[in-house]
């Protein structure tokens, strides 16, 4: 049996962003009735466009 491991806490810090009011609407649209908050969801997508970013850069390279 695995050990259980007291998972951590990543650090974060927090930066004030300011939304165009329609990109807000459309985000709170897409999370509606889920357990998602709109952080999350935005971490989420900034992490997907990194993750975009960084594969294009990959394939420039080739």
């Amino acid at each position: 049996m695995k050990k259980f491991k007291i998972p951590s806490i990543p650090p974060t810090t927090n930066k004030c962003i300011r939304f165009p009011n329609d990109v807000i609407e459309k985000v709170e649209q897409a999370i509606n009735g889920t357990s998602c908050t709109f952080s999350a969801f935005v971490v989420e997508a900034v992490r997907a466009a990194l993750e975009s970013i960084e594969e294009s850069a990959d394939q420039d390279s080739d």
